[in-house]
């Protein structure tokens, strides 16, 4: 089953209410990308909320999301239809551990699975399992597209699981992506992070 969810006054999404919807994590995430009119690349796009909050608000001028889940690319593609977007957001149907890009770019950006396959509660419905548990690669996969498709000294930003800090800054630094700066997200002041958001710059 499908729904169209008003985003802001420049965004509305379809979604499978089945599978997984976007959350906290995707709007904060787009918050947290600081960059202006670049190239982008996210990998593990889902219905392409993040690529189309960062086109809406000028912070990059073209996408490619890239989602190895067939059902989610699609739903990019009409998303983008829907928005006016098609001209300047690409979906490309392929797996992060096997992409490159037809040229670098500027900025790339991740909501990763944050599960490994053996962690925490797998989910029976597979679409949702894939998007929470590193089925199609893990967080140093991911980091491996990334230096393949970055620049050098393009920016990489990723939304993750504080518990799993040290993978992914690990991860980072055998990508040769350097971590710059990080920022802990509480729900109030006396609560533990539930995700942190991260910068890092290919090179250093």
């Amino acid at each position: 089953m499908e729904r169209t969810d008003y985003v802001n006054d420049n965004l509305s999404l379809i979604q499978n209410t089945e599978g997984l919807t976007f959350g906290t994590d995707a709007l904060l995430l787009s918050a947290y990308v600081n960059t202006r009119s670049s190239f982008g690349l996210e990998l593990g796009g889902g219905s392409g909320i993040i690529s189309m909050l960062l086109l809406t608000r000028g912070k990059l001028s073209r996408a490619d999301s890239l989602e190895v889940q067939a059902e989610y690319a699609s739903l990019t593609e009409r998303n983008a239809l829907l928005n006016g977007l098609s001209d300047r957001l690409r979906s490309i149907c392929a797996d992060a551990r096997e992409y490159k890009g037809e040229r670098e770019y500027d900025v790339v950006y991740t909501n990763p699975p944050y599960m490994t396959v053996t962690g925490g509660k797998m989910n029976l419905d597979d679409k949702k399992s894939y998007a929470r548990h590193e089925h199609h690669g893990t967080v140093y996969d991911f980091l491996l597209s990334a230096k393949r498709n970055l620049k050098f000294g393009g920016s990489f930003y990723a939304v993750y699981r504080p518990d799993r800090l040290i993978d992914l800054t690990s991860a980072m630094r055998q990508a040769e992506i350097e971590p710059k700066r990080m920022t802990f997200v509480h729900a109030n002041t006396e609560s533990e992070p539930s995700m942190v958001l991260v910068f890092g710059k290919r090179g250093g």
